[in-house]
């Protein structure tokens, strides 16, 4: 599944500002080492580098073109290639921070409690994570993966990591950390221009999709899908589009 930087980072603002209000969140404390699991094209990671001075900070993905991305901006981060689900550090860090990559990962009761006994005493994990898998945009998505000619190329394409009710996040974490929070911000995104919302989800949630499916049938498919979208998401009287996205964050210190 290959990802696009520049078809990433063409709602940047938007997709930034989830990351920003977690870093905000982040409590005052000594942090020497910190990663960014699935760092993607860096933005965020510098942002932390710049939050964490003093600290050696990693920016890790599994995509080459989004780590050339983010290494061709000079800065003190070393990008690191590498999967979330096999990531083990040298040493315990201070913070984990991991901004709409999680989501990808199965099992989350097993993964965030690794990534919790990673961490330093004192330490910190922070996750911001989609949480509007029941929003049309999603739901049209998997109702169209399982018609057909599409149901047999399809199955399991969507199956990836299931986020988890909050209050299981909560269980899974408790025996770990010491203070938890957790809690859901809606944003009400206003997007702009021709399709806007296929063209935002085309970053995103499509590539499973269209990296299973022929050309011929991908571009089927996304013709369908764009169809079902514009008539869940219409435009405004100012021809703008609201595409309200979920998200659910997580801080945990140990």
């Amino acid at each position: 599944m290959g990802w696009n930087p520049d078809l990433y980072e063409r709602y940047r603002a938007l997709r930034e500002r989830p990351g920003r209000d977690l870093m905000a969140a982040i409590p005052a404390i000594p942090v020497r080492t910190a990663i960014d699991l699935g760092c993607g094209t860096g933005y965020l990671t510098r942002q932390l580098a710049d939050r964490f001075p003093e600290a050696t900070v990693t920016g890790l993905d599994s995509d080459p073109a989004m780590l050339g991305k983010a290494a061709a901006t000079p800065s003190r981060i070393a990008w690191q290639h590498g999967d979330i689900g096999s990531w083990r550090p040298d040493a315990p860090p201070d913070l984990v921070f991991s901004n709409a990559a999680l989501q990808w990962l199965p099992d989350h009761p097993a993964l965030f409690t690794r990534l919790a006994g990673h961490l330093a005493p004192g330490g910190v994990l922070a996750v911001q994570m989609p949480d509007n898998f029941a929003a049309p945009s999603h739901l049209l998505l998997r109702e169209l993966a399982a018609r057909e000619p599409w149901h047999a190329m399809l199955t399991g394409a969507l199956d990836h990591g299931r986020v988890l009710p909050p209050a299981d996040y909560w269980r899974v974490l408790r025996p770990h950390a010491g203070s938890i929070d957790i809690w859901h911000t809606d944003y009400v995104q206003v997007l702009e221009g021709e399709d806007p919302v296929l063209e935002w989800v085309s970053a995103t949630a499509l590539l499973p999709v269209t990296a299973r499916l022929p050309a011929e049938q991908a571009d089927a498919f996304r013709a369908a899908y764009g169809d079902a979208l514009s008539r869940a998401y219409p435009p405004e009287a100012d021809g703008s589009t609201l595409f309200p996205f979920r998200r659910i964050f997580i801080l945990a210190r140990i």
